[in-house]
């Protein structure tokens, strides 16, 4: 999962780098592994700057002064192709044609057929194994075929949609062609969030493409696109919409002359990622017309009644905690309907980002790696291999890093824990634990999310089947793996409802990380079996041993 982000100003003496600077900021939550902005000023001359870590040690105010232009695309990073080489981090760059900076957000499930095409077919050199570098290079390609001096509205519209045909998987995209514009689009099953926005401004308007609408500018218009939503039935929803909600598959170019929107595929139905709503999506944004704050307030009172249906009779919880952050919202409404007291049990350390998302390098301390999202390396500093009770020992030091349980509210109660969902088992399990030592007598675990048992492949880094808690194992062979009494899961159909009831035009979503079933088709074993080969612990760690590779037109310099 990625965030994205493009802005071009009215003003062609403005500088996009301070708002690109902060949307990223916002947008954080969507990726710390990586950051990167490029500016287009005069002439058509490109101005960069990326490198790995948070948004605030990337860029500092020198940086941003360099990066002169009036229009620009930003990315923040959580690798899911890859690795997490400083090389891999976006936007990335082509000068030929017409010279574009491109980012994108989420994952091809056809990344090898593509590769083999651009080397064989189109002769483009690819540098890297991120999904990201080929989609330019594919965009580039078709943009190529033109022969033009100078592309116009059509010609992009055209290699947008034989990329559609092209390129299969989930993807939002955002690029910026030098002294022309920006692009926004996504993939024609909506699976990826973009939205875009319009502010005036004293020279005309300002535009943005952005993965959430929790940005800068998103905001100072909040009131107009709550309005065009809601009330004229339009949604400006990353590339989807036009008079009513069943328009799909807009691709939008912003120049300073005009807006021109093109739908060019006709599918049934969009089919939006569930778990941005569950998880990675922050609670004030609007994700295709619908509140994820109301979206998760309607999940904890779906959960409430699961709680009710699995508990009967036996209902003996004294107090309902969450873990923060992510399930404070469902935990508060879960307590409202169950009419028990809630309490914030655990309280985070924040300065520990979200485990499930932490960057890819680890941090060496004192003669152990402390391991973030991506597993620490299986060799030690000194050589020797890592077992897998090492790895394990480290996520549970990182659990105890990020939160402390207070047993003001623990000791002596049966308590229920909220959390969003539960996929390793490994974060859940020392949760439990803590509990417990915090003197808990009875802990029951409720997940906002079904059980998860499949592997995402449009952008969500999931582990493979095999370290999937639920893989295989029922309800109750979970909680006793995690050490729970009771295990809740929230039901698959009562979760897609808790979305759809805000935008009833939503009657399909991606939950195949529930229900194995993928949206786009084409989803083979041989390529799951690829999937898990380059996703489990080993073969991250590997990765990220080896991970520096040439990185090109970078001037990430402190």
């Amino acid at each position: 999962m990625c965030g994205i982000q493009a802005i071009l100003l009215a003003d062609s003496n403005g500088m996009a780098s301070p708002e690109l600077f902060e949307g990223l900021g916002l947008l954080q939550h969507r990726g710390q592994d990586a950051a990167g902005i490029v500016t287009c000023g005069s002439k058509g001359r490109l101005y960069q700057c990326k490198g790995n870590g948070m948004v605030r040690d990337v860029f500092d105010q020198k940086q941003l002064t360099n990066l002169i232009g009036s229009l620009g695309v930003g990315h923040v990073r959580y690798p899911t192709a890859g690795s997490s080489s400083m090389s891999e981090a976006q936007p990335f760059y082509v000068n030929s044609p017409y010279g574009i900076a491109f980012a994108h957000n989420g994952n091809l499930i056809n990344a090898q057929e593509l590769k083999n095409f651009l080397d064989f077919e189109a002769h483009r050199h690819i540098n890297t194994d991120s999904d990201s570098e080929l989609l330019l290079n594919i965009f580039a390609n078709n943009l190529q075929k033109t022969g033009k001096f100078r592309i116009n509205e059509e010609d992009i519209f055209k290699a947008i949609k034989d990329l559609y045909q092209q390129c299969k998987g989930g993807y939002a995209c955002v690029a910026m062609i030098a002294g022309f514009g920006i692009i926004g689009f996504r993939d024609p099953h909506g699976i990826r969030p973009i939205g875009f926005a319009r502010r005036k401004s004293d020279k005309g308007y300002d535009y943005m493409f952005a993965s959430e609408s929790t940005t800068k500018m998103f905001d100072q218009v909040l009131l107009q696109l709550l309005w065009d939503c809601y009330h004229r039935r339009r949604l400006f929803s990353g590339g989807c919409c036009d008079s009513s909600y069943g328009v799909k598959c807009e691709a939008v170019i912003i120049t300073r002359q005009k807006v021109t929107r093109r739908q060019l595929v006709q599918v049934q139905e969009i089919a939006p990622c569930m778990f941005e709503y569950v998880y990675f999506a922050r609670p004030d944004s609007i994700i295709d017309g619908v509140s994820v704050y109301k979206a998760r307030l309607a999940m904890g009172e779906a959960l409430a009644e699961q709680v009710v249906r699995k508990m009967g009779n036996k209902m003996d919880i004294d107090v309902v905690i969450p873990v923060p952050d992510t399930s404070r919202v469902a935990a508060l409404q879960v307590s409202h309907k169950l009419n028990i007291l809630y309490r914030e049990g655990f309280i985070k350390n924040r300065y520990v980002g979200r485990t499930f998302i932490m960057p890819g390098q680890q941090t060496r301390c004192v003669g152990f790696f402390l391991a973030y999202h991506d597993p620490v390396s299986h060799t030690a500093s000194n050589g020797c291999p890592l077992t897998g009770n090492f790895l394990s020992l480290t996520r549970r030091k990182n659990v105890r890093r990020k939160l402390n349980a207070m047993a003001l509210e623990f000791h002596d109660k049966n308590v229920l824990i909220v959390d969003d969902s539960i996929v390793r088992g490994t974060t859940s399990k020392e949760i439990i634990q803590m509990a417990r030592d915090a003197g808990a007598k009875k802990v029951y675990f409720a997940s906002c999310a079904p059980a998860i048992r499949y592997p995402n492949v449009y952008g969500i880094d999931m582990p493979s089947r095999h370290e999937l808690v639920a893989y295989r194992r029922t309800d109750d062979q979970v909680a006793e793996e995690i050490g729970a009494d009771l295990v809740i899961y929230e039901d698959l159909q009562d979760l897609v409802e808790s979305v759809r009831k805000f935008n009833p035009s939503l009657s399909q979503f991606d939950t195949s990380v529930f229900d194995g079933k993928y949206v786009t088709g084409n989803v083979s074993e041989e390529y799951m079996a690829h999937l898990e080969a380059v996703r489990n612990d080993k073969a991250k760690a590997k990765n990220d041993d080896n991970s520096e590779i040439l990185g090109l037109y970078n001037s990430f310099l402190k």
